[in-house]
């Protein structure tokens, strides 16, 4: 049965994805004390990256629509980390987002506002986070968006 989350979620037309297995040595995620600590979800969907630079072949519309998808696959590894139970998901605490961009891009923060949204809509007030949107001249696999976050979970 579905959680609240999830349930809006579906209302959205969304749905979440498998939680993506880890690209290199490391783990999708950390439990410290009561936070979930999720490493970089890269920008993806229906099992393809979704790819571009943000300033040069993307427009701030898609990428937002990319740091979407990584919100998505953020919360599929809180619930994984959660052992399936989405519903002991307090808050989202802080995202970070990296955006693949030109040097003369300025718009990271509307980009990054694709997970910020979806986080806000999903879970409500407990949706609202503090935040960084950086720049960056790469990302792995020549990615538009790579977002990692800090929840805290009950």
């Amino acid at each position: 049965m579905p959680n609240a989350i999830e349930t809006r979620l579906a209302d959205m037309g969304l749905a979440l994805p498998a939680a993506p297995a880890p690209a290199a040595n490391y783990v999708p995620w950390v439990i410290s004390g009561n936070q979930i600590f999720v490493s970089g979800q890269v920008s993806q969907a229906n099992g393809a990256f979704l790819t571009g630079k943000l300033g040069a072949d993307l427009s701030t519309e898609q990428g937002a629509e990319a740091a979407r998808s990584c919100a998505l696959s953020l919360l599929a590894q809180a619930k994984a980390a959660l052992g399936g139970d989405l519903s002991r998901l307090k808050r989202v605490v802080k995202l970070t987002g990296f955006v693949n961009c030109t040097a003369d891009f300025t718009d990271q923060p509307k980009v990054i506002n694709g997970a910020s949204d979806l986080m806000v809509a999903a879970l409500g007030d407990a949706g609202r986070h503090a935040r960084s949107a950086v720049g960056a001249p790469s990302l792995p696999l020549g990615v538009a968006v790579e977002i990692e976050a800090i929840f805290e979970f009950a």
